[in-house]
Parts: C-alpha cells; sequence; structure tokens
C-alpha cells in the first residue's frame, strides 16, 4: 500500500471515528431547516485533492462539471465559488457586447420577483438594468404568469426568476412568454436542484440556469455554484467573466486551443499579441477550487438519493398537515412538475387566531429552526430606500399584494435528507399543539 493509500485509509477511519456515529433524535433536541449529509467519500476526495496538491480548479473540477452537465441535461457546466457569483455570471454574459444587438444594455427591463432571494435582482441593478417586480401566486410561491403581458414594455429584455424553494414555476407559460417576445430566460435553480418539469430537470429550459452548493442546498462543496446553459456562447462568455474577462477558452494548464494564440488580431493591440492576454470583457476572479470541486464529485453520487429523501419528508409533513388548512395554507407542487423540495412552506392565513410571529416563536423555543422565505418583499428592505425615495430604478406591476402577504405571513421549515421520522413527527407536533391551543 503507497503512502497516499495508507493517508486515505486513515481518512476513512477518522471519519468512522470522528462521524459515523449518530446521535438519537430526543425531542427538544436542535432540528435544524438544513445541514449537510456527507460521509468518508466526501472526506476521501478532499484529502486526494489535497495531496496532490490542485490548489485551483483541476481534475476534479473537470470531472464534476461534465458529469453535472449530463445530470441536469445540458451540454456546459462552468463551476464557479457560489450560487450568488452563478447568477452574477449568468446576468453579466446577457450584457456581453458578443452577443451584438441580443445583449441587455443599462436601462433595459428584466422581470423578476421581489418575494426571493435578493442575488437574483442584486445583478441586474449593479449593472444598471431595471427590475420589473410581478407578483407571484398562492400556493405555488412561484411567478404569477398572468402579470407577464402588463409588465412588458419595449425595453423588457430579459425573465430572471428563481423556481420557489424547489416548486417550479409554470415554465411552459413562462417559456412561451419569452420565445414570444424574444426574451432571454435565466433560470435560477439555486433551491431546486433535481426538481422535474414534463419530466425534465429544472436549469435545462432556459438559455442560462444557476445553481449553488452552499452548505443547505440540495447538494454541497461547502461554497460553490453553476452556471449551465446549451449555448457554447454564452458558455464561453460565462468563462471569459468568470476568468478575468479573458477572451481566451484553453482550460488551465494549455494552451492554443484556438490555434490563433500568436496570429490574432484583437481590438487595437498588436497583430500576434499573445492570445492568454487579450480581454474581452471587464471579468472577476469567481473560480472554484479543486478541493470543492472533489467535494462536489462525491455530493453528486448522492444526489438522487438526497432528492428521493426531500420528496418523501415535504410529503410526510403535507399529509400530517392536511386538518389544519383552516388556519394554514399548505403549499402546493406545479401542475406537471415533480419537485425536489429545499423547504416546506407555511403561510398563516389572514384571519387566523394565530399569528406567523407566534407560530415561529413557539417553534423556535421547542428546537425547531425557521426561516422566512428570504427576502418576503425585496423592495422593502432598506437597499431600495433610496430607489424608493427617487422612485427610479425599478417598477412594480400592481400593488404585489400576496408578495406582501408572504412577507407577513409566511415562513419554512427544513424537509433536508438527514432528518428522520422522529423529527419530522416532533416539527409536526409542535406545530398542531400551538394552533390547537389557538
Amino acid at each position: 500500500m503507497t503512502k497516499k493509500e495508507q493517508i486515505l485509509q486513515a481518512v476513512r477511519e477518522y471519519y468512522q471515528e470522528r462521524f459515523a456515529q449518530k446521535k438519537n433524535f430526543v425531542p427538544g433536541d436542535r432540528i435544524n431547516y438544513a445541514s449537510r449529509v456527507f460521509d468518508e467519500k466526501e472526506l476521501v476526495n478532499l484529502v486526494d485533492a489535497s495531496l496532490d496538491f490542485w490548489l485551483t480548479a483541476g481534475p476534479y473540477a473537470e470531472q464534476f462539471e461534465k458529469i453535472f452537465a449530463e445530470f441536469v441535461g445540458v451540454k456546459y457546466c462552468s463551476l464557479v465559488n457560489s450560487g450568488s457569483s452563478a447568477n452574477l455570471l449568468a446576468f453579466m454574459a446577457l450584457t456581453s457586447p458578443k452577443l451584438g444587438n441580443k445583449r441587455i444594455n443599462k436601462g433595459d427591463e428584466v422581470i423578476t420577483i421581489a418575494a426571493g432571494f435578493p442575488t437574483t435582482i442584486a445583478p441586474v441593478i449593479q449593472y444598471g438594468a431595471i427590475p420589473v417586480f410581478v407578483d407571484v401566486e398562492l400556493p405555488s410561491y412561484n411567478i404569477d404568469c398572468s402579470q407577464l403581458a402588463a409588465a412588458l414594455s419595449d425595453k423588457t429584455r430579459a425573465v430572471f426568476i428563481a423556481h420557489t424553494l424547489g416548486n417550479p414555476f409554470d415554465i411552459d407559460k413562462v417559456k412561451a412568454f419569452c420565445d414570444k417576445h424574444n426574451l432571454w430566460l435565466i433560470e435560477d435553480n439555486c433551491d431546486s436542484l433535481g426538481s422535474q418539469y414534463h419530466g425534465r430537470y429544472t436549469g435545462s429550459f432556459g438559455h442560462l440556469a444557476t445553481s449553488s452548493f452552499y452548505p443547505p442546498h440540495h447538494m454541497t462543496m461547502g461554497e460553490g455554484g453553476a452556471v449551465y446553459t446549451n449555448d457554447l456562447q454564452l458558455k464561453r462568455i460565462v468563462e471569459s467573466l468568470r476568468d478575468w474577462g479573458r477572451d481566451c477558452f484553453c482550460q488551465s494548464g494549455k494552451d492554443d486551443t484556438c490555434h490563433n494564440r500568436f496570429t490574432g488580431q484583437f481590438g487595437e493591440l498588436p497583430r500576434g499579441y499573445d492570445h492568454k492576454y487579450v480581454y474581452s470583457h471587464f471579468g472577476y476572479n469567481l473560480k472554484a477550487t479543486d478541493l470543492q470541486a472533489a467535494i462536489g464529485c462525491a455530493q453528486l453520487a448522492k444526489l438522487p438519493s438526497f432528492i428521493q429523501a426531500r420528496r418523501r419528508n415535504w410529503q410526510y409533513i403535507r399529509t400530517a398537515l392536511e386538518a389544519w388548512q383552516d388556519s394554514l395554507i399548505l403549499p402546493e407542487p406545479q401542475a406537471n412538475s415533480e419537485p425536489s423540495w429545499f423547504g416546506f412552506l407555511l403561510t398563516v392565513r389572514e384571519g387566523a387566531k394565530i399569528s406567523r410571529h407566534e407560530l415561529v416563536k413557539h417553534l423556535e423555543s421547542k428546537g425547531v429552526q425557521t426561516r422566512m422565505l428570504f427576502a418576503g418583499n425585496m423592495i422593502k428592505h432598506p437597499c431600495f430606500d433610496e430607489m424608493r425615495t427617487q422612485g427610479k430604478g425599478f417598477r412594480q406591476v400592481g400593488g404585489l399584494k400576496t408578495t406582501d402577504l408572504i412577507m407577513n405571513n409566511t415562513f419554512w421549515i427544513g424537509v433536508y435528507p438527514g432528518m428522520t421520522e422522529s423529527m419530522l413527527e416532533y416539527m409536526i407536533k409542535s406545530i398542531k399543539e400551538i394552533c390547537k391551543n389557538k
């Protein structure tokens, strides 16, 4: 056995010693809304990559991108350092001069929703485009497609929305709208990896899609994210922006893939200037490391079982709370979909005898971790104060009534794969007891 094999065997033994013994749940123990689920394979991969001293993207990153793209059903996957970076790159790719008159320009409009996570919106504002907010609908918590026509203007260039907490939005309607009006579609798939619509995985419908691999998500590599697409030009633009803005698309450690390294003419540079140091975009450095990708490869193998566990846990809670719909709006999957749930959403009905605050406070006191539906209504946050005061920088369609209801009355609890039946039962019991007492 080589030294490396000895080390990796020791890592397996360390996992058994440090992590393998699972503590049985006792009522009152903390139940997190999400947690990492892993075994010795993640640790072995991580140490294996470190022993080969791959500090930037390397063999594991290349393997991850290939397998991930195959899983989702797209041609190209570009690994990045976070889901937020993935959203930034997906949007900024559509502003590239390489797209000619199809590019998004400053002042153009992007249709989105306010009942979500800020990084779906932030790149639009940071670039100087205008987000146009439409309302969502219950019980799907997704975009109200009936408002799309009212949001459209001669400046509209794209739709950029998330599948809410694993529940796909109505892709048929959204995609038909985008196709009719020649709009870009970005799927924020960060909370929905493994969800299916008409039997296809979400993330395979838009021009671009994004994922996050932060620990609470469907799979993790610590920090990490991905942008994926079927369009080779968009892939190259994403990777240019990810890799400092360079024009060269050689993989790390490779030269002259284009066979034009010392013969091309770029901008006003001298002919033959080294293509590896030509910059076609004002880019970033948003690459992931091979250490992250090594963990991701082990997690990818577990992803199908993670998805099934999330569905099973969600359905367990949904069935148990069926009789409590007088007080609580329970979530429903989008028609034609099979969600890979990120969490279980609950909205306290208007006029109910209990408030969200009371319910959340009770659950937290019992050790059940809760979360809001992210921003609730993003427009109400301090980062929008200046834009609200000035009355510019964004548009909204109507009063966003359901978005405000979510802001005031909605929260969610976890369904992550590490949850046991006893944990689910305890959460359900805790919800029922306070609703019953009220």
